[in-house]
């Protein structure tokens, strides 16, 4: 009993995703501490798995006046993050601590 106590207590908090913020060709996502990450341009379209914990979601964003859409879904990786065009999409993503939590900014372009 007592070292299920210890376990619990010892064991890492998961990360949690705390908000995603919508930029005029990106987004900015916020987790409550640094995931586990991987990101990948394929065919076209951005993916970036994150180890974390968070509520399913979905929208749009502008970019160069035309629609992107983006979705966060559960996997059995964590949460994956896809953005889709019409278009093939570039783009490129980095992440820092900023205010007590993690920041990543992702970038795109056509």
């Amino acid at each position: 009993m007592v070292g299920m106590m210890i376990g619990r207590l010892t064991a890492p908090t998961p990360v949690e995703l705390q908000q995603v913020d919508v930029l005029a060709g990106g987004l900015v996502v916020w987790f409550s501490d640094e995931p586990k990450w991987h990101g990948e341009l394929v065919d076209g379209t951005l993916g970036l798995l994150f180890d974390a914990k968070g509520k399913l979601q979905n929208g749009q964003l502008m970019l160069n006046g035309k629609n992107v859409n983006w979705r966060l879904r559960r996997t059995d990786g964590g949460l994956l993050l896809t953005l889709v065009a019409a278009r093939p999409l570039r783009g490129d993503w980095a992440g820092a601590p900023q205010d007590g939590r993690w920041r990543l900014q992702v970038n795109l372009r056509e």
